[in-house]
């Protein structure tokens, strides 16, 4: 997810995205990144590309690494990028092992945030910093809102997670967990932007991943999708799993264009250099 500025592609967009965590998090050839539940490594190749550091994904998919590796080799990356199959809450390495660490949406996938965050605190060499982009209710969300918390359940139910915690919980886990926080920002918020970040799932006539959204688009993919699994050329379930993401996009949608939800929340916090600090 990514806002978007004047004359900007959906692309450049995300590039422009990670490129300002790297910024700030001031990656240099030599370093050693964590890319905390890296998926199959879209961003991970970026940053290393751009920034010239070595980074190392963790991800407890095997097939999303077999992938993500293929890819590296693809795009003449596997020097510079790696991954780790385990689990993030509990990191497979000694330590002090990392000179910066980074997440982009994967931390609402945590069951424990402070547990969570004390890992990655753990992993990295003291005086270093984590960034990341949550997903996050922001303070314009109401938890007597009938219609807030059905939106807030839709966007649990269609991205698996376990809730989506607001942005005050984020900022306090990171405390609880050691880190001096430096700063944070809700970067769907900023001025002059030319198109909002739910505008990607926003239902459209005159485009082809609009219309998808549209109620007639939805209908063709369903009717499609019913004669797919029929036949068995798609798995049995894919008509469950396509109404159960039908319903996570409009979650987000409304979520966005309430201001009650945000996916980029932005925060870089400390690791002291004294632990005692």
């Amino acid at each position: 997810m990514s806002t978007r500025v004047y004359n900007e592609s959906f692309k450049e967009s995300i590039k422009r995205h990670e490129h300002y965590l790297a910024l700030r998090l001031g990656l240099k050839p030599g370093m050693k990144v964590l890319d905390v539940g890296c998926g199959i490594g879209g961003p991970l190749r970026e940053i290393a590309a751009f920034s010239g550091a070595t980074v190392i994904g963790i991800n407890n998919n095997q097939h999303q690494i077999n992938r993500g590796i293929a890819l590296n080799k693809q795009y003449g990356m596997s020097d510079r990028c790696q991954f780790i199959k385990g689990d993030f809450m509990k990191i497979p390495v000694p330590d002090n092992s990392f000179d910066a660490a980074y997440n982009i949406e994967a931390c609402c996938h945590a069951p424990d945030l402070v547990a969570l965050y004390k890992e990655i605190y753990r992993v990295l060499k003291p005086g270093q910093c984590v960034a990341g982009y949550d997903w996050c209710m922001t303070n314009e969300y109401d938890r007597n809102n009938e219609y807030h918390n059905k939106v807030k359940e839709e966007i649990e139910l269609g991205n698996g997670l376990p809730t989506v915690r607001t942005t005050t919980e984020y900022i306090d886990a990171l405390k609880a967990a050691g880190f001096r926080v430096l700063m944070e920002e809700d970067v769907a918020v900023r001025p002059n932007l030319q198109c909002p970040w739910y505008d990607s799932v926003k239902p459209k006539v005159l485009s082809l991943e609009g219309f998808r959204r549209t109620s007639l688009g939805r209908f063709i993919g369903r009717q499609m999708l019913k004669v797919l699994e029929f036949s068995g050329i798609a798995p049995k379930g894919s008509q469950e799993v396509y109404n159960v993401l039908e319903r996570s996009g409009d979650g987000l949608y409304e979520g966005g264009r309430l201001g009650i939800f945000t996916p980029m929340l932005f925060y870089i916090a400390e690791k002291p250099h004294h632990e005692d600090i």
